[in-house]
């Protein structure tokens, strides 16, 4: 499978993924730490991915959706962007509604 598709088919097999590097109990910057604990915050189920595990997507991820830097965040197969939006959202009150409607639209 081809590296582009073989993320396509990560991105579209859960309805919340984040690109990090690490994991959310043992991430390894402090950027994908404020992701995954934001994420996290808000009890809604999210599906991780840690860059090290595989460097063919770490290489290739920042193509996938010309964004060049890690986190990444999806919400149903759609970029949502970096740590900083996703933390810019919590703030704003419309993460925990924003991830609860892309787990619905997903289960449908």
């Amino acid at each position: 499978m081809d590296i582009m598709d073989r993320i396509q088919a990560q991105v579209d097999s859960a309805p919340i993924v984040l690109y990090m590097k690490g994991t959310p109990k043992f991430p390894q910057c402090g950027f994908s730490s404020t992701a995954s604990q934001t994420l996290a915050s808000t009890g809604v189920e999210f599906a991780y991915i840690n860059i090290f595990d595989d460097q063919e997507v770490m290489q290739n991820l920042p193509a996938f959706q010309d964004w060049p830097t890690f986190p990444q965040i999806y919400f149903n197969a759609e970029l949502i962007g970096g740590g900083d939006i996703i933390v810019e959202m919590a703030e704003m009150g419309t993460l925990q509604a924003a991830m609860q409607e892309a787990t619905d639209k997903f289960s449908q």
